[in-house]
């Protein structure tokens, strides 16, 4: 009863008027850029950092799950349209998703990718409302060892398991880390890794980090190896923008299924939604191949249902594991954790007890955003189709600016440009060597609390580091890890085989 006494209150603050802007803002501009290929919600969460400051903590962080959920929602568009996603999160939806519209059914496809979002994210937000206060309380027995083992095990799940070349993920990782130690020790005093410049003794802003790696080091990759590159035709979608009875009652239990499946991946590091979006598509597969009339391959509604529900189902399980526990599952989520960080703010069982209004304004908001994507994406995805219109040149060029513009505003000082622009060009060269950027993000984000949780768990222990062993849930911690990179190596291992032998296959069928 509490709970639902705490999320009224939310509520009326949620539904004033200027966080309803906000809101509104904040979904418009999410689903503006996820529409646009190559862009996505990380990109639109790195631009709003540094110009959100100027508004209060609670209005922020709802313009922020605005972004968060709309970059889901209008990625499907073009993913159905012209086949193109613009983030991996995305790309499942294509497999089916376009095959409908090239049959005609566009509209169809985009209100069941709009209903499928809005079914998973509905659905995780009442979860949420429950488990992060159960969350939060848990999260309060951790102490430094604790923290320790949650930041590595975050670190190698999403460095080395989740990406596919854990070698580049282990370099991004050691990125992150590296531009994070940078500055004076907090304990000791002592400069590190600052080449005598007053102007690293405060470190390297985080602001500046996620600026010029996810939006600066994009515009400079599309700018130099793109540039021949054009998108395709846009299919327009014609009929109604609903789906009927039947259509509804073929796709709901796989909604349900993809919601399930999405769940879970919201309070585990694994690289956020494209995980559990190929999962779900992978299920409805399955469960296809049984029927008399196997539909995937022609534009099998629910080969779409399903991914959808578990993008979004796992993007709201994120961010009550981000405001119970501190965990970024995603990049996206660890430049929200850098944002409450930012405002004097940390996530967890303190949050709880010290902002239960911004807290639960913001649990409020997650709903009050579902309605409202629902609202712009079922009868208006052609007009956001229309966005492609703008020329690239135009666009990219714009989001230089808006970069320069927030940093410049944020600290005042020429030093954070061309620091703008030298991390833009290491996020440039990681795009073009195919390194992830996320374990860079996560690195940098949680880094510091990695470091902090180890030097305070061996002081307490004069100097015995066996400590980091002590208790059950660093314990668990460690041996989830330890089975979650068997399993990886085992998989690793048996798709290694799987492609010799059909390589070998292949070319003894050359040879006869």
């Amino acid at each position: 009863m509490d709970t639902l006494q705490l999320l009224g209150e939310g509520f009326a603050g949620a539904l004033t008027l200027q966080n309803l802007i906000w809101v509104l803002a904040g979904c418009l501009l999410g689903t503006a850029v996820g529409v646009m290929p190559g862009l996505g919600s990380s990109m639109a969460v790195a631009l709003l950092l540094p110009v959100t400051f100027a508004l209060e903590p609670t209005a922020a962080f709802i313009m922020f799950a605005g972004v968060y959920f709309g970059g889901l929602f209008g990625d499907s568009t073009m993913s159905i349209l012209m086949n193109m996603p613009g983030q991996a999160s995305a790309i499942a939806s294509t497999f089916e998703g376009h095959k409908m519209a090239l049959r005609g059914r566009a509209a169809q496809a985009l209100a069941t990718a709009a209903i499928g979002a809005f079914i998973g994210g509905f659905i995780a937000s009442v979860i949420v409302v429950f488990l992060a206060p159960a969350l939060a309380a848990f999260s309060s027995q951790f102490g430094p060892a604790e923290f320790f083992a949650l930041a590595l095990f975050a670190f190698v799940a999403t460095s080395s398991v989740v990406t596919d070349n854990p070698l580049k993920g282990l370099g991004a990782l050691l990125i992150g880390l590296g531009i994070a130690v940078i500055g004076v020790d907090g304990v000791s005093g002592a400069p590190r890794f600052t080449l005598d410049s007053p102007n690293l003794f405060d470190g390297v802003s985080l602001v500046t980090v996620t600026v010029a790696i996810l939006a600066l080091g994009e515009v400079i990759y599309v700018a130099c190896l793109q540039r021949h590159i054009t998108g395709g035709s846009v299919i327009r979608p014609k009929g109604r923008p609903w789906l009927s009875r039947a259509e509804f009652v073929e796709a709901l239990p796989a909604w349900l299924r993809g919601t399930a499946i999405g769940l879970p991946f919201g309070v585990v590091p694994a690289g956020g939604s494209e995980i559990p979006t190929f999962l779900a598509y992978g299920l409805e597969k399955k469960l296809d191949a049984r029927r008399k009339q196997p539909q995937f391959g022609t534009g099998a509604i629910r080969g779409l249902a399903a991914p959808e529900a578990a993008g979004n189902s796992t993007t709201g399980m994120a961010m009550g594991a981000l405001l119970a526990l501190g965990l970024p599952i995603s990049a996206t989520a660890a430049i929200m954790l850098a944002a409450f960080r930012q405002y004097g703010l940390q996530p967890g069982p303190l949050l709880f007890e010290r902002s239960a209004e911004l807290v639960w304004s913001l649990l409020a908001s997650f709903f009050i955003a579902m309605i409202v994507l629902l609202i712009l994406n079922l009868p208006f995805a052609m007009v956001w189709a229309k966005l492609l219109l703008i020329p690239r040149p135009y666009l990219y060029a714009g989001i230089t600016v808006v970069c320069a513009l927030g940093i410049y505003a944020t600290s005042g000082k020429l030093f954070d440009l061309i620091m703008l622009l030298a991390i833009g060009v290491v996020g440039f060269v990681m795009r073009a060597a195919d390194y992830p950027l996320a374990p860079l993000i996560i690195g940098m984000v949680l880094g510091p609390l990695a470091e902090t949780s180890l030097r305070d768990a061996a002081m307490s222990a004069n100097g015995d580091f066996a400590v980091l062993l002590d208790g059950p849930i660093p314990l668990t911690l460690y041996s989830l890890l330890l089975i979650i990179i068997a399993v990886a190596v085992r998989n690793r291992i048996v798709e290694s085989r799987r492609a010799r032998r059909a390589a070998q296959e292949q070319d003894s069928a050359l040879v006869r």
